[in-house]
């Protein structure tokens, strides 16, 4: 084990300092989730207060990643203690620090956008758009993206990746996907939007009102269809139960 300060473990057979890629995984999940809702919330909804608490957040978190020791990162302890049942899978640790050094800069400039200049277009979605991406794949496909491009880099050579990714190995057959696999994801997909253009399409209404109806009875059943249930007064829900259920 190193000390408080640092980055990576000292495990024995492994001759750089290396991380736990289950925490790691985890970590990037935990944080998705959290940079989904605010984006989401930044989308759909008009609110950007959430995304600028993510981002102070996500900063903070990142900064004690690098420049103290992963260690005692707030995601990284949640993720530690999800995945404290399992045996770790160590993987290399510089790598993984060029790959967070990518999310902190981001991070910064996230801070200096939205939080600090309260900038509102699409630069913020871009650079939104770039970290869930490293984080979802880093999450749901254990892939590295900033380990690639450190991988890549004249003179450095990521050692100890996921999966074994770094080194030179023969792929069992039930890993390829084949012409049959790209057809069967290709024809799933296009069932998928077949049956949402013909079935759901973009214009329907969820109020059905009869066409030679006076005005009067079509505005008073629309105004019954569109009272919100008991449950959703229940627990403040009104305005969100009338935005499902397209009433305005």
């Amino acid at each position: 084990m190193v000390g408080s300060i640092g980055f990576g473990e000292q495990v024995s057979g492994y001759d750089v300092p290396v991380l736990n890629e289950r925490e790691v995984r985890a970590a990037a999940g935990i944080m998705f989730l959290f940079a989904f809702m605010t984006f989401s919330s930044a989308w759909f909804q008009g609110n950007f207060r959430p995304t600028k608490i993510f981002v102070i957040a996500f900063l903070i978190d990142f900064t004690i990643r690098l420049f103290v020791n992963p260690r005692y990162a707030p995601s990284m302890i949640a993720a530690r203690f999800a995945v404290r049942g399992q045996a770790a899978e160590w993987v290399g640790a510089p790598q993984k620090r060029f790959a967070w050094a990518i999310g902190w800069l981001l991070a910064i400039v996230m801070l200096w956008l939205i939080v600090i200049n309260n900038v509102i277009g699409p630069i913020n979605m871009i650079v939104c758009a770039t970290c869930l991406t490293l984080m979802f794949f880093e999450s749901a496909f254990g892939i590295c993206i900033g380990c690639k491009i450190y991988n890549a880099l004249p003179g450095r050579s990521a050692q100890y990746c996921a999966g074994g990714s770094c080194e030179v190995f023969v792929p069992h057959p039930s890993q390829k996907v084949g012409a049959g696999g790209t057809a069967i994801l290709a024809a799933y997909l296009a069932l998928m939007a077949l049956v949402g253009s013909r079935a759901f399409p973009a214009a329907e209404s969820l109020a059905t009102q009869p066409a030679m109806a006076p005005p009067t009875a079509a505005a008073a059943t629309e105004a019954e269809r569109c009272k919100p249930p008991a449950f959703a007064v229940a627990i403040g829900h009104e305005e969100k139960w009338k935005l499902h259920n397209n009433c305005k």
